[in-house]
């Protein structure tokens, strides 16, 4: 297949604000896709070479040495392409300029040799590989020469998105939601397919992986997928509210109650001698728990099975529970086996979505937690959650309060009906978190995703130091804004994310940004902060559910920033549902009080 057919529907899709009319031009670009390449079709329109999760290293090209490879493909000078790249802010952009000034200067002069034969995405593919698989001594060079040898086959218009792949920055402005939306017009017929197709997503987050069993085996064989241990499921997630008596009954008055650890979340795999743990972003981080493999090794029974649970500091005299940012400094240590003593870890289990071929997703959470518990030798190290099950406020209550008193965030209320089976990917009602208040008018606190920054004044003057935040809105698969933070940062964080912003910056705002405000910095949506305000009111600056009112969307009034979210992807992000129900549940509260009061 040529990657020409790509690269022209790229430009297409680039041109284009229409949901509908995106995801109507890539189920067309589907179609179109020769059997054997889906996959690393998928995976480029992703943005990447292959899932998260597999731990492969990335193409690792800077800026620096991207402009040297389009130098040699052009025979421009670098410094030609540096002043054309800082007057167009894009070097996909340069590429094709400079490739298409060579192609005309080659026609004219009748050097037809010279004119780009164009690619395979076979051969494109096969060469981003090698770039990004290129390791030790020398690998620099060999990353270069490789990409200046592609750009140079390519034609002008390959090139544009090769260089924009390599960068990260492909600015066609597809998201997962719509990728799953045009695999259902394409291989289902229709978009009420889609939320097939997402079930086996959910169970199996390899998107190159659905798309290669639809075009092989059809429609019918994604009703039959199941987990597969060494692929990460998409993690289930829970709504919020603040009223103990209204989550109660949401749960029909009777519920499992775990303690939420202020940890990181981990789904831990297990396919006979291998053990993977995966984040809840569904990156692969076994590497910085070998204690964790340790204990699923020797503590879990069994063959291959898929359990989730939270992976928590502990103090490694008393044994009392830290603050998840600890955990960080596992990351950061180049001896892990030092990091280990420093900072020692236990392991909350909670569920079990796969044991020795089967489907727990598909189970009540009785019967999960019943088989999770038959199958773990509890000790001091791994556990099942602290929980019980409550059927009434005050017992709700007074767990809480036992929960936070041992440093956990609060707690989960969980459904035990019939229909309490593990919803992957998914938030709903089966799963409720309780969390404590910040001293905060706010019940809860949101998190949120950076879309833009804005320059501070006076001895803040040249520095970022206000932030423009957003939800996200899945079923439009855009994110909306909903504050602009500029409190609760310290000096060190300030510094560190003037840093992540020039990497992350963009000339022009992000496809899928809804935004009135016009920062001075655009950003790619990619980090995920927790906020905390004193209110959510209307606003006519923000878009956050502006379709709901006339005078404008939802806003967190008084923002402030916690914490950092890491372990949260952008999708992961606080909903514009739930920011509007919170609303709601605010003016509840607001009618309450005034009636208590007449």
């Amino acid at each position: 297949m040529e990657f020409k057919v790509i690269a022209d529907y790229f430009d297409k899709l680039e041109k284009i604000s229409s949901r509908i009319q995106l995801t109507a031009t890539l189920a067309d670009l589907f179609k179109n896709t020769d059997k054997t390449v889906i996959d690393k079709v998928v995976y480029l329109i992703q943005g990447k070479l292959w899932p998260d999760f597999t731990g492969q290293p990335e193409i690792g090209i800077g800026e620096k040495f991207l402009i040297k490879a389009i130098s040699i493909a052009t025979s421009a000078k670098e410094e030609e392409i540096e002043k054309e790249f800082k007057n167009l802010g894009d070097l996909g952009q340069v590429a094709f300029n400079l490739k298409q000034n060579t192609q005309n200067s080659s026609i004219l002069s009748y050097f037809g040799s010279q004119i780009s034969q164009g690619l395979t995405v076979e051969e494109a593919y096969d060469d981003l590989v090698k770039i990004a698989t290129s390791q030790g001594e020398g690998s620099r060079d060999i990353k270069i020469r490789i990409l200046a040898g592609l750009l140079k086959k390519a034609t002008p218009l390959e090139a544009k998105y090769l260089v924009r792949f390599v960068d990260g920055r492909l600015r066609v402005g597809i998201g997962d939601a719509t990728v799953l939306d045009a695999l259902a017009i394409t291989f289902g017929g229709g978009q009420n397919f889609r939320p097939l197709i997402e079930r086996a997503y959910n169970l199996r987050a390899d998107l190159g992986n659905i798309a290669k069993v639809l075009v092989e085996n059809g429609i019918e064989a994604i009703k039959t997928i199941k987990p597969q241990p060494g692929i990460p499921i998409r993690p289930m997630l829970a709504e919020r509210l603040s009223d103990p008596q209204e989550m109660m009954e949401k749960m029909n008055n009777i519920a499992l109650v775990d303690y939420k650890y202020d940890g990181e979340r981990a789904q831990i795999h297990k396919s006979k001698d291998n053990i993977f743990i995966f984040s809840r972003r569904l990156e692969n981080i076994t590497s910085q728990y070998p204690d964790v493999v340790e204990y699923v090794s020797n503590f879990i029974r069994g063959e291959e099975f898929i359990v989730e649970g939270e992976v928590i500091p502990v103090d490694p005299e008393s044994g009392e529970m830290r603050p998840f940012q600890e955990l960080m400094h596992r990351k950061r240590k180049s001896d892990i086996h030092e990091a280990i003593k420093e900072y020692p870890v236990n392991v909350f289990l909670f569920d079990l979505m796969y044991y020795e071929g089967e489907d727990y997703t598909v189970k009540p959470l009785p019967e999960r937690r019943k088989k999770l518990e038959s199958i773990l030798s509890q000790n001091d190290k791994i556990h099942i959650a602290t929980h019980i099950i409550v059927d009434n406020t005050d017992k709700l209550k007074e767990f809480f309060y036992q929960a936070i008193s041992e440093g956990a965030e609060g707690v989960m209320l969980k459904s035990i009906s019939n229909d309490s089976i593990y919803q992957a990917g998914s938030r709903g009602w089966l799963w409720i978190k309780f969390k404590r208040d910040y001293q905060s008018e706010m019940a809860d606190t949101v998190d949120l995703v950076l879309v833009g920054a804005f320059y501070g004044k006076g001895k803040k003057g040249g520095k970022y130091s206000s932030f423009l935040m957003a939800a996200y809105n899945p079923d439009k698969d855009v994110f909306e804004t909903v504050c602009k933070v500029a409190s609760g940062f310290t000096d060190e964080e300030l510094d560190n994310l003037q840093k992540k912003i020039e990497e992350l910056k963009r000339s022009d705002k992000h496809p899928r940004v809804d935004s009135e405000m016009i920062p001075d910095v655009w950003v790619t949506p990619s980090l995920v902060a927790e906020i905390i305000g004193a209110e959510i009111t209307i606003s006519p600056l923000h878009t956050c559910c502006k379709d709901n009112y006339e005078k404008g969307g939802l806003s967190v009034r008084f923002p402030r920033f916690i914490r950092w979210r890491p372990d949260k992807s952008p999708e992961d992000a606080t909903t514009s549902k739930e920011i509007y129900e919170m609303y709601n549940s605010q003016l509840k509260k607001i009618d309450d009080k005034t009636s208590e009061n007449i």
